[in-house]
């Protein structure tokens, strides 16, 4: 297995990239390609304690960087030689197994679907990370890819995230759920509503295994093991969970510094609690895959440091050996409304 970094890409780049990726490196045995300028990589490398890199380990130069304030839509295509652009080029061409970026979401995304391209039939690639419940984990799908949506995108979000709990979750016949403002199937606004009729009916038809509607506050507690929802909304559930638990541990640790009875409580459950914060760090879950994108493309946070990326060259082996890509590409005729032609890939 080869992984295809962007070493420029993500607010602490390059060094926590190139750390986080010998780290993988050592601990997976995993071969890589870091991609970006040359000279500031290799300056990295050494400062991560390494006088030269490691066999399985190579650099490939690239002049330019993404910037965060350039035009996602276009930066990958003015910027031809930057880390991202020649590193998509890369997995496009067979080189690599999957490529991983801390950069830019939009300007990755517009890369993958324009460089590595979708999946035939897919019409939106959509963001699929994977949340912590009260049951186990539930995979929202999308979370920031497609702001505006239509039914049919979102009944094929359904097949994603469902294709990917059984690959990847280890989910046998997995709950899909759609996310809205109450349990009743009439429920919700236009899109909503007429989603629902298309998850149910593929749902009928034995394809999904739909359950219905779920508030958000529910959601977190269980019952689907797949949210569908468009990526705005998905967008402000996330960032909300994420600001909520940040808020959560906070005031915990408030709680048990606040007296010598407090910290001795603390010291019975400090174990539980770094479970708890571990369950709910984002580092740990490294990155987010592109589903739909027909190559292996993941998503890292752009604060990562080297912990995330090396969990993210994890999960993009794990996702590259899934066989999850094939499985879309195998059923893609379930995905489409009946009566539809399926569109080339872009």
């Amino acid at each position: 297995m080869k992984i295809i970094l962007d070493a420029m890409g993500g607010d602490n780049a390059p060094q926590a990239i190139v750390q986080g990726a010998l780290e993988a490196h050592k601990e997976y045995g995993t071969d890589l390609i870091l991609v970006g300028r040359m000279a500031e990589i290799l300056k990295a490398v050494e400062a991560s304690g390494e006088k030269n890199l490691p066999a399985g380990v190579e650099v490939r130069d690239a002049s330019e960087v993404v910037e965060i304030s350039d035009d996602p839509a276009t930066a990958f295509k003015r910027k031809k030689d930057s880390s991202l652009t020649v590193g998509l080029n890369l997995l496009k061409s067979g080189e690599g197994d999957a490529f991983v970026s801390a950069g830019s979401t939009g300007a990755l995304l517009a890369g993958a679907t324009l460089v590595v391209k979708r999946i035939r039939g897919i019409r939106r690639a959509a963001m699929g990370p994977v949340l912590p419940t009260a049951e186990g984990r539930m995979l929202l799908c999308d979370c920031g890819a497609n702001a505006e949506c239509t039914p049919e995108y979102l009944l094929q979000f359904a097949y994603l995230g469902s294709y990917y709990a059984k690959r990847m979750l280890g989910v046998e016949q997995p709950r899909v759920a759609l996310l809205n403002i109450g349990a009743e199937a009439e429920k919700g606004d236009q899109l909503r509503q007429e989603a629902h009729t298309l998850l149910a009916a593929a749902g009928k038809a034995g394809r999904l295994r739909f359950v219905g509607n779920l508030e958000a506050g529910d959601a977190m507690l269980g019952g689907a093991d797949v949210l569908v929802t468009d990526g705005f909304s998905g967008n402000v559930m996330l960032k909300s969970l994420e600001g909520t638990s940040k808020f959560l541990l906070k005031e915990l640790k408030k709680v048990f510094l606040s007296s010598t009875r407090t910290k001795i409580a603390a010291g019975l459950v400090k174990g539980d609690l770094a479970e708890m914060k571990r369950m709910l760090d984002p580092s740990e879950v490294g990155g987010t895959p592109f589903l739909g994108i027909s190559k292996p493309v993941i998503k890292a946070h752009g604060s990562s440091d080297a912990r995330a990326i090396r969990n993210a060259i994890l999960r993009a082996e794990e996702y590259a050996a899934s066989g999850f890509i094939d499985d879309i590409q195998k059923n893609i005729e379930l995905m489409k409304v009946d009566g539809q032609k399926l569109p080339d890939a872009p």
